[in-house]
């Protein structure tokens, strides 16, 4: 364990004006830039990530709309995986904060990971000799091809159990060998890095430290301030990582009262100005950037979320996919929703009190109509009265 580093702070911010930064650094604040659309928002978060499940729509669906709103979810899914020529794709796919979309210009700064994982050694997954080759010499010669067109994504197991050309081609996607830079009904489409990635782009040239510096202060810009760990954390980097190059990165050495006396930094521009303007009012995806690090969340918006999709049903406290809802600012409440044919359903619901009931209700309608349905039902809340007073305003 190393020891943090303690810079020297010029700057002092309030809990709330540290608040502020982060959410129009994060987009929530502030007229959104819609010339720039998806892909602007997909540049300036520097990663959204990708999950496989889907209750209004998938997260990386659910990131650009909570920040853009109702924009047409055909339009976001060309955003990402529709090229701009066939040699110039908009972003790939790769292990940042989790498995997530970057912009592709962000390639030569993740060959510090490329490395790692050439160097390490394989997870569990064993290959038979000559298999990984077999791989890059079908996609050479048939094109971009998805699992189930090298010869199948399982074996006739659990889920998890990956073919053998499953296992080789994403080996040789950690590997930078191969890239998604598209998908077909969710499935990724492998290609391979020499023929997909720009050649101005493609290159392991960055040593470890300048692309770990680049992380850090793309962090920085995203997050608007931050303390070490969230810093770190955003691309899932190491503590001696960040350690070793924050110095360098121009972010500024800040303190924020309430945070318990921890080391934080902020972008330089973010203190440029107060942040002013328009707050989002908005169902969040329980991978959105602004809540996906909970100590962070805590300290920001005194706000404990957990997502419960993977604890067993009898224990969980707020549902499946309970989404914070962000208005004026704040997290004022949980929703976890499904859809029935036109309904969207609100099977569990919970509120800081009376005075969230109409920004829960305006998440909840204009969420709806965005995904196509017509109504929306609210059926578990604890308190009665606040049920009584959202399904008021509902109506």
């Amino acid at each position: 364990m190393t020891t943090p580093p303690r810079p020297t702070a010029t700057v002092t911010l309030t809990a709330d004006e540290a608040r502020r930064i982060a959410l129009r650094a994060q987009g929530f604040l502030g007229a959104p830039d819609r010339r720039a659309g998806v892909r602007g928002v997909l540049r300036h978060l520097g990663a959204v990530q990708l999950d496989t499940i889907s209750v209004l729509a998938r997260s990386h669906e659910l990131i650009p709309y909570a920040r853009l709103g109702a924009v047409g979810r055909r339009t976001v899914e060309d955003a990402y995986w529709s090229a701009a020529t066939p040699a110039r794709p908009h972003a790939f796919e790769y292990w940042s904060h989790a498995a997530c979309i970057l912009p592709i210009e962000e390639w030569p700064h993740f060959a510090f990971r490329r490395r790692a994982y050439r160097t390490r050694p394989h997870w569990n997954h064993g290959l038979t000799p000559g298999a990984y080759d077999q791989v890059i010499k079908q996609l050479r010669t048939e094109g971009p091809l998805t699992a189930t067109e090298l010869g199948g994504a399982k074996n006739k197991g659990e889920w998890w159990d990956w073919s053998e050309s499953k296992i080789a081609v994403e080996r040789a996607l950690m590997y930078g060998e191969v890239v998604c830079v598209e998908r077909r009904g969710w499935k990724r489409v492998y290609d391979l890095a020499e023929r997909a990635v720009p050649d101005e782009l493609l290159h392991d040239d960055l040593d470890d430290k300048e692309c770990v510096r680049r992380l850090v202060r793309q962090a920085g810009e995203a997050l608007g301030v931050g303390t070490r760990s969230d810093l770190a954390d955003y691309h899932r980097l190491k503590a001696e990582q960040f350690d070793a190059v924050v110095e360098e990165t121009g972010l500024v050495p800040v303190t924020v009262e309430g945070w318990g006396g921890k080391p934080a930094w902020a972008d330089p521009a973010a203190l440029e100005s107060a942040p002013r303007g328009r707050h989002r009012t908005t169902l969040l995806s329980p991978f959105d950037s602004l809540i996906w690090e909970r100590a962070r969340t805590e300290r920001v918006f005194g706000f404990a979320h957990r997502l419960e999709a993977y604890v067993p049903k009898p224990k969980r406290v707020h549902g499946y996919f309970a989404m914070p809802v962000l208005a004026g600012g704040r997290l004022v409440g949980r929703v976890d929703p499904a859809r029935e044919g036109s309904t969207l359903v609100a099977k569990q619901v919970s509120l800081d009190g009376p005075k969230a009931a109409p920004a829960v209700a305006e998440a909840l309608r204009e969420a709806a109509s965005w995904v196509g349905c017509d109504t929306v039902r609210v059926e578990r809340m604890a308190d009665p009265a606040l049920k009584k007073a959202l399904v008021a305003a509902l109506s």
